[in-house]
């Protein structure tokens, strides 16, 4: 009989991804003990987390709500599902370049505070649109500091749209890269995408590295008059330098998905409430990649888009499959190996990944694995978790 798994969702979660799981899955809000909890926006620092959850999912990107590092010491996984919600955003960028291209928001408070009959407020209009008058976008540049799902997303329709596109990306995947189009021109730095941009577009993670990431100093070098957009997260620029640039119209406008009590109501400054990922598409997306995740981690070990932990796939040779999580040191494997040995079971097949401090390794064997194996690799000085995982009972 398969094993029934429960899982705990802390916020509401698309039915299109939840119905993804199979009928041996007990899902809710009030699931107690859970084996793997599902998160959108809500806060678990300082939330006590059971010490039976196995995973993690966020039906998201960011995972700042989550605390990772605590999860990664217990050799808990933390899923998330990069670029599923990547078109939602792209498409709110491209109407963030127009809104700013055209200068809608400063002409539609002008027609809001229009007063009179309809003969005085076209006069009105007549000579109050001149001062909305806007750039088209063709031949005008864009640049794009961040070349992941989102960002590459981004350059190609700019692309489409006849702008000029550079990009910056250090930290860019192999596989990112084969998705940035070829007429993306590369830069080097930060700077040189600043110097080189009528509209800069941020799409980068929140990290310790990218805090204040765009500030006072690198603002300088922006061209006069750019247009600055961040949808990627609160605190990748300094909002002082921001408002700064805005007073001396170094910058035309600061456009941000994220509010913030300093900027809101500012010249200049065009706030969003974080709509990046509203849309039914994208929430249906990300739920269903996180479930998927989730799913074939609890019943297969394997590991795909964690933040925390390798990706880890080993397709099923064996009914006996044990997921072993651990910190990343010498002659682990060995270790795992001998005790395999000594208990007289075979090896099918192995396979061991790291990343950063953390590394897993899924091993299939060829027999049961009892309790006193399990109990045996668990005591391995490093060995974070072990999960046995049979097929059926055995």
């Amino acid at each position: 009989m398969a094993e029934t798994y429960h899982v705990l969702t802390l916020n509401p979660i698309s039915a299109h991804g939840l119905k993804r799981f199979s009928h041996n899955y007990v899902v809710g809000n009030q699931v107690t003990e859970p084996d793997a909890i599902l998160v959108r926006s809500h806060d678990m620092h300082g939330m006590l987390i059971p010490p039976k959850v196995k995973a993690i999912g966020r039906a998201g990107v960011g995972t700042n709500n989550i605390p990772v590092k605590e999860m990664s010491e217990r050799g808990v996984p933390v899923f998330n599902a990069p670029g599923a919600n990547a078109n939602a955003v792209k498409e709110l960028v491209l109407a963030a370049l127009l809104i700013a291209a055209r200068n809608l928001v400063p002409a539609m408070r002008f027609v809001d505070a229009l007063q009179g009959e309809q003969e005085t407020m076209s006069t009105r209009v007549e000579e109050g649109k001149k001062q909305f008058a806007g750039i088209e976008l063709p031949h005008r540049s864009l640049g794009v500091i961040g070349l992941g799902a989102i960002g590459g997303m981004v350059a190609d329709a700019a692309l489409k749209l006849g702008m000029r596109v550079v990009g910056f990306d250090p930290e860019i995947t192999v596989d990112a890269a084969w998705n940035v189009p070829s007429q993306v021109k590369k830069a080097h730095s930060i700077e040189e995408v600043l110097k080189g941009s009528d509209f800069v577009t941020l799409h980068v993670p929140r990290l310790e590295v990218t805090r204040n990431m765009i500030d006072g100093g690198r603002i300088s070098s922006m061209r006069h008059g750019a247009v600055l957009l961040n949808f990627a997260r609160d605190g990748v620029v300094d909002e002082d330098a921001v408002l700064a640039a805005l007073a001396t119209k170094k910058i035309k406008y600061y456009i941000s998905d994220f509010p913030s009590p300093k900027l809101i109501g500012q010249q200049g400054v065009l706030m969003l409430p974080h709509l990046g990922a509203s849309t039914q598409e994208a929430e249906d997306n990300c739920a269903a990649m996180v479930v998927d995740q989730v799913h074939d981690f609890l019943e297969h070990g394997n590991i795909l888009n964690s933040v925390n932990f390798p990706n880890v796939v080993m397709e099923r040779e064996s009914s006996y499959r044990l997921g072993i999580a651990n910190a990343n040191v010498p002659n682990m494997v060995g270790q795992i190996s001998t005790a395999v040995a000594k208990a007289g079971i075979n090896i099918h097949n192995m396979v061991n990944k790291s990343k950063g401090e953390m590394a897993y390794t899924l091993v299939d064997l060829d027999s049961p694995v009892p309790r006193e194996l399990i109990q045996q690799i668990a005591k391995i000085s490093g060995v974070l978790s072990v999960r046995y995982l049979p097929l059926a009972a055995g």
